[in-house]
């Protein structure tokens, strides 16, 4: 039979990811879009505790950070003003703030959460997006996000194959001596940075690739790779697998790539836990034609029985919110 694809072997049975598993997800685009997955089937993660981030040396100080649970404070050289708000020059712009305060506040509750998170981490999930770093010129700190600063704050380089091994490694030690098990998941960001120039995002995948390889030689027991970039670059190749700005993955490519990560580490409990999970979902989506209807109430009574149900075999799992909002619409 013809193929008329380039199919991805996968890692399939490496590792195991459950529902009791913690996980922490840092890194660019990918990792939301697995995390938010992971997160609406009750996983147990911390996605992001900086916001987005692309490159191996934002990445790696946030780890470093969170780990150490080193807060920030009112005189911490990476909190500035800029354009009427307060920002951290190593976090993304959601968290940027109208008050220092608030915006200390915001940022040090996001590191408490993922410093506990960290401490006791079963597996790591970093995405890697680009080589490319940022650095401000005033202190030379490697920053996360320019908030609109003028370009001559910056310099701009490329990373080379050695930086990014060494701040990688000294982040999997440290996690190591707290957790000797620990399992370190890389993935490459299949989003191309245009920006750069079509040659640069190339040179600037290479070398996440490479070091990602040099990490996985160093740390054979703590490290596994899920390769999103070849499947969406190669077995996905088509332009209809990508959203109408050619760059970024559609829902389907996403979903895609969502079924291939559950073959690779989900045993067949987890796949049937995450199937009635996802029929809770649905069903919290449903949107009736009258919500007076004694029909509907009992629509509400049985999903209610049925989250009770999963809860009495699946005690870790939270399902308050869904709860909540059932009981919300019985007695409205």
């Amino acid at each position: 039979m013809t193929q008329f694809r380039t199919a991805i072997e996968l890692p399939e049975g490496k590792h195991s990811i459950t529902h009791k598993s913690r996980l922490l997800l840092a890194g660019s685009c990918f990792a939301g879009n697995i995390g938010t997955m992971l997160a609406e089937r009750k996983f147990n993660i911390e996605a992001n505790p900086f916001g987005v981030l692309y490159n191996p040396l934002s990445i790696a100080t946030m780890l470093t950070r969170v780990i150490d649970g080193e807060e920030f404070t009112a005189s911490s050289p990476e909190i500035f003003e800029h354009g009427g708000k307060w920002h951290s020059i190593l976090h993304h712009g959601d968290f940027s703030q109208n008050s220092k305060e608030l915006l200390l506040e915001t940022i040090n509750s996001r590191l408490a959460k993922a410093h506990d998170t960290a401490k006791n981490c079963d597996i790591v999930i970093i995405t890697l997006g680009t080589a490319y770093t940022y650095t401000r010129a005033s202190d030379n700190i490697v920053v996360g996000n320019c908030h609109k600063l003028p370009a001559s704050t910056f310099t701009r380089r490329l990373l080379d194959i050695e930086e990014i091994v060494n701040a990688m490694s000294a982040v999997i030690d440290k996690f190591r001596s707290m957790n000797p098990g620990i399992k370190f998941m890389f993935t490459i960001s299949p989003i191309r940075h245009l920006r750069d120039g079509a040659h640069d995002n190339q040179k600037s995948k290479a070398t996440l690739l490479l070091a990602t390889d040099k990490l996985l030689s160093l740390y054979p027991d703590n490290t596994l790779y899920f390769p999103a970039y070849e499947i969406l670059l190669d077995e996905l190749r088509d332009y209809r697998f990508y959203a109408d700005d050619m760059v970024h993955p559609s829902t389907m490519a996403v979903g895609y790539i969502w079924e291939c990560f559950g073959r690779c580490y989900f045993n067949d409990s987890t796949a049937r836990l995450n199937n009635e999970i996802e029929q809770i979902m649905r069903a919290m989506e449903h949107r009736p034609f009258d919500a007076t209807s004694e029909a509907y109430k009992n629509f509400l009574e049985n999903l209610l029985r049925k989250i009770e149900a999963i809860e009495e075999k699946h005690p870790y799992l939270d399902f308050e919110n869904e709860k909540r909002k059932c009981n919300i619409l019985l007695n409205r």
